[in-house]
């Protein structure tokens, strides 16, 4: 993962964690998660055993979402 940049267009912070077959930084991954929890215990269990082109879906429903107050943040230290 490293040299990629978050999946969120015009974030420039580095990957975290893989969101279906990209990567998000920190800050969206643990958005991600909480959109995730907001959908019940069963998405937990449910996301845990798809494949990754199963959960680029998930993730593309979860980028729709998303307002332009979450979207690109700049790199911490900048």
């Amino acid at each position: 993962m490293s040299g990629q940049i978050c999946l969120i267009d015009g974030c420039q912070a580095r990957v975290y964690a893989p969101a279906g077959t990209r990567s998000v930084c920190k800050d969206h991954f643990l958005g991600f998660l909480t959109w995730r929890r907001r959908r019940g215990p069963q998405m937990f269990r449910k996301y845990a055993g798809m494949t990754m082109d199963e959960r680029d879906v998930i993730v593309g429903e979860w980028l729709q979402t998303l307002g332009t107050k979450d979207l690109a943040h700049p790199i911490p230290g900048l």
